[in-house]
């Protein structure tokens, strides 16, 4: 099944991990936002097939804060978003 886990450990300084999986082959973007929505980075956006993955993000040149991460999964027959989910973490110094 799709699944968007909390990430690893929260709070962070100044790496976490952040893990999700997917039930079916699709175009995956994950993306970190700042409490104003503006993005602050691109993890992913690309093709994947079914499994569990998790991603490494070093925030060392991010402020601290609260951020979120955002995963978006769309299906290879069908452009519109098949998943979406959205967590919190905190980057602390």
């Amino acid at each position: 099944e799709f699944a968007l886990h909390q990430n690893y450990p929260n709070p962070f300084n100044p790496t976490t991990e952040i893990a999700f999986s997917l039930s079916e082959k699709v175009r995956a973007t994950l993306r970190i936002y700042d409490m104003l929505g503006r993005e602050i980075a691109t993890l992913i956006d690309e093709e994947k097939t079914p499994g569990r993955y998790t991603l490494r993000w070093d925030a060392g040149r991010i402020a601290t804060g609260v951020y979120f991460y955002r995963i978006e999964a769309a299906g290879s027959a069908e452009p519109t978003a098949v998943f979406k989910e959205v967590r919190k973490m905190v980057l602390l110094r």
